[in-house]
């Protein structure tokens, strides 16, 4: 039994190095909101406090060009609400941090996804990243539309670019889709826990694109991901997450 035991081990082990990120990027999704109010500094910082590798937001612009991350267009009480594009930064809720307030209040060591809500965001993402110094390799922008992508590539050879979809709007099929998003430089594509196999992990490393999945939430979910090669997660329960990574992160067979 204990041949057999170590044999699996060593096949998860060489299953790992499959992989394109190892160990996979765990993302907490909102700063975790599961946690802590979500995209809050707070919910940041404690992310990071629960092993998270990843952070992942929303970027919107304020009237006055300020990046700011929050999920919705608009915040507010539901009879009061507001369009953040109409605000001046200085009118928002401190609970919204601007994406200078993030850099400047978060430090170690993570990779930083951001779901771009306003593609005017974008220039503005790359300048302040490269003032507060965070390396471009480790920044992930996300979008639907593959043509933006396309373009932002334009704008640095180094940002890491998403396409973040489902597989409904795939309409040219999965294998033309990664195989496009190689053609225009693109780094990952992100779908849905649910629409992950392990044909379409190994056909993303293929055309070495990382395969990312969203909205997964439950251990037994985050463990088959990690089983099929996935490279990374985003989820509300950043402790489930990072937990569920230690117990199936695979041991080299002792030599």
């Amino acid at each position: 039994m204990n041949d057999i035991a170590a044999s699996l081990r060593h096949a998860y082990y060489m299953e790992d190095l499959n992989r394109i990120e190892v160990p996979p990027l765990l993302f907490a999704h909102r700063g975790g909101k599961a946690d802590a109010p979500e995209n809050t500094i707070e919910a940041f910082k404690l992310a990071l406090l629960n092993g998270s590798n990843g952070l992942e937001s929303d970027a919107q612009v304020t009237e006055c060009g300020n990046v700011v991350l929050h999920h919705d267009r608009k915040f507010g009480s539901l009879f009061k609400r507001k369009a953040i594009k109409r605000c001046e930064l200085l009118h928002l809720p401190s609970s919204i941090p601007s994406l200078r307030d993030f850099y400047t209040e978060i430090d170690g060591d993570f990779d930083l996804s951001i779901d771009i809500k306003d593609s005017k965001a974008v220039e503005e993402i790359l300048d302040i990243s490269k003032e507060f110094l965070f390396p471009l390799e480790k920044l992930w922008l996300c979008h639907p539309d593959i043509e933006k992508i396309a373009l932002w590539r334009n704008l640095d050879e180094t940002v890491r670019l998403v396409n973040s979809t489902t597989l409904e709007h795939v309409k040219e099929g999965p294998e033309r889709r990664i195989a496009n998003l190689s053609e225009i430089g693109a780094d990952a594509f992100n779908m849905h826990f649910s629409e992950w196999n392990e044909g379409l992990v190994s056909l993303c490393h293929r055309f070495e694109i990382r395969s990312f999945a969203w909205d997964a939430q439950l251990g037994r979910q985050l463990s088959w991901l990690f089983s099929i090669g996935i490279d990374g997660v985003f989820s509300d329960h950043v402790e489930r997450m990072t937990n569920s990574w230690k117990e199936y992160k695979p041991k080299p067979r002792a030599s």
